[in-house]
C-alpha cells in the first residue's frame, strides 16, 4: 500500500447529515456511469427492487423511496462501473504484477467480463468458453482421490436459491466442506446461541427495537458497518429508550446522528444524541463486564430482603424455562469484583450504572457484532450475554432479546438453507428424503481448517462462491501459499480481487451478475431471495441491464458446474436454473419454516421465519434455556505484568469508512478523521506518550507468538511503517485496518469452541520504523 503524508484531524460533526450526503454525491459524480447508479439506487431496498448488497440490518415497514445509506451509495456505484476486466486487460497486466497492486486498484479496475483461466505455465490469464471452464472443473472433481479433497467457500453475498443448490451439489459430490465466511465473524454467535437457547440466530425483529426500553449495544460500529441501524437507534432514543454504547474505540456514529432522510435535522443542522452512556471496556473485556452487572443484581437481590422475589431477577420465568442456573449463581459469587474490573478496564461505579439501567428496563435488547465474536473466548462471552438476558426474562417477550448483526446481506441466509461445514441430522435425512441420496453424514472443514487442508495437500480442488477469500482470511502470508498449493482455484465474482491473483496450480475467474443486475433465465426474468438479521425472508430482482452478455448469474454458474460434474440422472441442474421457483420448491420441500415459499415472498416486504427461542421454545439438548457456568479468562495480555522495555498491545482489526469487507472503496475513514491512507494504527494518546512516540510517527507492528505458532519466527508476522492516529482508546490496546493487519493473526489462533480468527485480540509489540 502506498503511503501518503496526508494528516489525520479528529471528525466534529455527527455521523450521517451532510457529510454522508457530500460523500454519497462524491461517489456518484465520480462513477463512470452515473446514471445507472441513480435508475439502481432508487430501486435499493423497495419490495419490488433489489436487496442492497451493503449490509443485513432489517427493512423499516414504513421505509419511503429513499431507504439506503451512504454504504448502499459505495456499493452499488462501484458495482455499475463501465471499467471492464477481460482478457485484453489481462494479456496486458501479467499476475506478477497484478499481486503489487493494492486491494483498492484491483476492484477499481472494473467488471469482470469473460470467463478467464489460468493453466500455471503463462504469467496470465486468458479467455475461455463457459463450456472449457466447467469442463476444467468437472475434470478436476472427477480425479480427486476422494470428494473430501474438494472445499467449497461460500461468501455472504449468495442467494439463498444460488446457496440451495450450492450445498445440493457438494453433498452429492460427496462432501461436507463448506468453509464460509461466518467462520470468521459470526460462529460464535451461532455455537452460543444455540447452546443456550437453541437457534443460532437473534430473536429480534425491528419491531422489538420500536418497544424496547434498554438498548445495550456491544462491539459494533454502526455508523460504518451498517448506517441503516443508526436510524432505528435514534427512533429509539428519541421516544425515551436508554441507548448504552459499549464499544473499545469511541465511535462518531454510536455518539451522534444527523438522520439524512430527516428533513428537520439536516435543515437546521441538528442531531441525535444516540446513546446516553458510552463505555469503552479494553479488548476482549466485555464477558467480565457483563458478568458484572449479573453480580450487581445478585447483590441487589441478597442484600435487600424485599427484593426476593422482585423484578430484579425474573425467577419465575427462570424455574419454569431455565436450567443451571444455581452452577451460574455459584460461578457469580466466586468471582471477585476486582478480577472483574481488571479484566474489563471498568470501574464497579460504571458497572453498577449499568446494572441500574438493566434493572430499571422491564424489556431489553442486547445487540452485538463483531467485536464480541473474533476473541479466543467469544463463546463464552455470547453464553454471558444470554445469561443476563435470561436472568430478567429477557427472550420470548415483546421489545427484548438477542440481536447478533450480521455483516454481508445474506450470510444468514446461506446457512438456513445448509451452508454448514456441521449439518444437522435433521436436515440431512430431509435432504435423503427428497432427493432418494445418501449424503455424507461426516464433519467438514471450517475455514481455519480448510487453509491447513490446503497447506498439507489434503485440500486440491478450492472453489469460491463470492468473497475475497486470500485478503479476508487470516495470516495472509500462510493462506496464500495454501491456495497456490491447490491443483485448481475457481473464484465467481464481480470484480478482481486478491484471490484471483494468488492462483493455484491452475484457476478459473468466472464472471457473474451483481444484484443489481436484470437475471434473465430460460422462463423469463428472475428473483432471488435473502434473510436479514432479524431473520425476515425476502425478494430481490435486479433493475439494470447486465454488465456485458457473457454474465451468468451465480446460481446458473452452480448449475453448470454440477451438471458436467454429476450429470442429471438425480437432479435436473439446467432445469432448477431455468427457473428459481423451482429451487424455492425444493427449499421449501427441505427446511421448515419455508412451506409455500414462492407465495409468501410475494407479499411486500416478506415473510418472518419463526424463531423457536422467540416463541419460548427450547431446542436445547435439556428442552429448556441453559445458563452457562464457564469461568472468566485466566488472564487477558493488558493484565499481565507490564515491562515498559518492551510493552504488549492487544490489537484490533477493523473497517475503515471507505470500506464493504475486503472491498476499498476509498482511502478516507471520515469519522476518525483519517484521509488519503490506510496505514494507520490507532493508539491512546498516554499510551504515545508512555512509549516515547509522537503523532505522525511510523512504526512497526510484529506478533507476539504462542508456542504453537506455525511459523518459528516473529518475523513472519509483522507489518511496517504505521502511521500513530491518537484516539480514543483504552490503555494497553490498539487498532488498525484490515485486510493490511491480517497477516498479524497466527493461523494457530483461534477462538475456543467454534474456530473463528481472534482478528479482534492479536498480541503485538510496536517499535520505530
Amino acid at each position: 500500500m502506498s503511503q501518503s503524508n496526508d494528516s489525520s484531524s479528529p471528525y466534529s460533526h455527527p455521523a450521517g447529515g451532510w457529510g454522508a450526503l457530500k460523500s454519497s454525491a462524491k461517489h456518484l459524480a465520480q462513477s463512470e456511469n452515473a446514471m445507472e447508479g441513480v435508475k439502481a439506487l432508487l430501486n435499493a431496498n423497495q419490495p419490488d427492487g433489489f436487496d442492497c448488497p451493503g449490509c443485513a440490518w432489517g427493512e423499516e415497514s414504513d421505509s419511503g423511496k429513499i431507504n439506503f445509506c451512504e454504504n448502499g451509495v459505495k456499493a452499488i456505484t462501484w458495482e455499475v462501473t463501465s471499467k471492464r476486466v477481460d482478457a485484453e486487460f489481462l494479456a496486458h497486466y501479467s499476475i506478477s504484477e497484478l499481486k503489487t497492486w493494492t486491494e483498492h486498484e484491483l476492484e477499481k479496475s472494473g467488471r469482470l467480463s469473460q470467463p478467464l483461466f489460468y493453466d500455471g505455465r503463462s504469467d496470465h490469464y486468458r479467455a475461455v468458453s463457459w463450456e472449457q471452464a466447467f469442463t476444467i472443473i468437472s475434470r478436476q472433481l472427477k480425479h480427486l482421490n476422494t470428494p473430501d479433497e474438494a472445499l467449497l467457500y461460500t461468501s455472504g453475498r449468495a442467494s439463498n436459491e444460488a446457496a440451495y443448490l450450492y450445498q445440493l451439489f457438494g453433498r452429492m459430490l460427496g462432501t461436507n466442506n463448506f468453509p464460509d465466511c461466518s467462520n470468521m465473524c459470526h460462529e460464535a454467535s451461532g455455537v452460543g446461541l444455540t447452546e443456550s437457547i437453541g437457534v443460532g440466530k437473534g430473536t429480534v425483529t425491528l419491531h422489538d427495537f420500536d418497544k424496547a426500553e434498554a438498548i445495550f449495544v456491544f462491539g459494533q460500529n454502526p455508523g460504518t458497518n451498517h448506517p441503516r441501524m443508526l436510524a432505528t437507534l435514534r427512533k429509539a432514543s428519541k421516544r425515551g429508550a436508554k441507548v448504552v454504547a459499549i464499544n473499545n474505540l469511541k465511535e462518531r456514529g454510536l455518539q451522534r446522528f444527523s438522520d439524512p432522510q430527516s428533513p428537520k435535522e439536516m435543515l437546521i443542522g441538528a442531531s441525535t444524541s444516540i446513546s446516553q452512556h458510552y463505555f469503552t471496556p479494553r479488548l476482549g473485556g466485555d464477558m467480565a463486564l457483563v458478568r458484572g452487572i449479573a453480580k450487581a443484581l445478585f447483590e441487589r437481590v441478597a442484600n435487600d430482603p424485599d427484593a426476593v422475589g422482585s423484578d430484579i431477577i425474573d425467577y419465575h420465568f427462570i424455574h419454569q424455562h431455565c436450567v443451571n442456573f444455581d452452577q451460574y449463581q455459584a460461578e457469580i459469587e466466586k468471582t471477585s469484583w476486582e478480577k472483574i474490573v481488571n479484566q474489563s478496564g471498568i470501574s464497579r461505579e460504571d458497572i453498577e450504572l449499568m446494572a441500574t439501567i438493566y434493572a430499571n428496563s422491564e424489556r431489553t435488547i442486547f445487540t452485538w457484532a463483531m467485536g464480541i465474536t473474533q476473541h479466543r473466548h467469544s463463546v463464552a462471552t455470547i453464553q454471558e450475554l444470554v445469561n443476563l438476558l435470561l436472568m430478567r426474562g429477557n427472550i420470548g417477550k415483546e421489545g427484548a432479546g438477542a440481536c447478533p448483526v450480521r455483516g454481508h446481506s445474506n450470510v444468514q441466509g446461506n446457512r438456513t438453507v445448509g451452508i454448514n461445514e456441521h449439518p444437522t441430522a435433521a436436515f440431512l435425512d430431509a435432504l435423503e428424503q427428497r432427493y432418494d441420496f445418501a449424503m455424507p453424514r461426516q464433519s467438514g472443514l471450517n475455514t481455519v481448517d480448510s487453509i491447513h487442508a490446503m497447506l498439507n495437500g489434503e485440500a486440491k480442488v478450492f472453489i469460491a462462491l463470492g468473497g475475497n477469500f486470500a485478503a479476508a482470511a487470516p495470516d495472509s502470508e500462510l493462506t496464500q501459499r495454501a491456495l497456490a498449493n491447490c491443483e485448481l482455484t475457481v473464484n465467481i465474482a464481480t470484480k478482481l480481487n486478491r484471490t484471483h491473483v494468488t492462483p493455484g496450480k491452475q484457476s478459473l475467474i468466472l464472471p457473474c451478475l451483481g444484484r443489481t443486475e436484470i437475471d434473465t433465465q430460460e422462463s423469463g426474468e428472475q428473483a432471488i431471495t435473502v434473510e436479514d438479521s432479524m431473520s425476515m425472508v425476502h425478494s430481490s430482482r435486479g433493475a439494470n441491464l447486465p454488465a456485458t452478455e457473457n454474465l451468468r448469474s451465480e446460481t446458473a454458474i452452480i448449475a453448470g458446474i454440477a451438471d458436467a460434474t454429476l450429470g442429471d440422472k438425480t437432479v435436473d441442474w439446467l432445469k432448477l436454473a431455468g427457473n428459481y421457483a423451482l429451487i424455492r420448491d425444493e427449499i421449501s420441500a427441505v427446511i421448515p419454516g419455508f412451506e409455500n415459499f414462492n407465495q409468501r415472498i410475494q407479499t411486500p416486504g416478506g415473510f418472518y421465519l419463526q424463531n423457536s427461542a422467540a416463541l419460548r421454545q427450547w431446542r436445547t439438548s435439556s428442552g429448556k434455556a441453559q445458563f452457562s457456568a464457564k469461568g472468566l479468562p485466566d488472564a487477558l495480555l493488558h493484565e499481565m505484568p507490564v515491562d515498559q522495555q518492551d510493552r504488549r498491545f492487544s490489537l484490533q482489526t477493523l473497517r475503515s469508512h471507505d470500506q464493504y469487507n475486503t472491498t476499498v472503496y476509498g482511502l478516507n475513514d471520515r469519522y476518525r478523521g483519517v484521509s488519503g491512507e490506510r496505514e494507520v494504527l490507532f493508539m491512546s494518546p498516554d499510551d504515545i506518550a508512555a512509549l516515547g512516540f509522537s503523532e505522525g510517527q511510523r512504526v512497526d507492528i510484529s506478533t507476539i507468538l504462542d508456542d504453537d505458532a506455525l511459523s518459528a519466527s516473529e518475523s513472519d508476522y509483522k507489518v511496517s511503517a504505521f502511521k500513530i492516529v491518537p484516539y480514543q482508546i483504552p490503555s494497553g490496546c490498539v487498532a488498525a485496518y484490515y485486510p493490511e493487519t491480517n497477516p498479524l493473526v497466527p493461523l494457530s489462533s483461534v477462538a475456543e469452541d467454534c474456530g473463528t480468527p481472534t482478528y479482534k485480540s492479536v498480541p503485538v509489540r510496536l517499535t520505530a520504523s
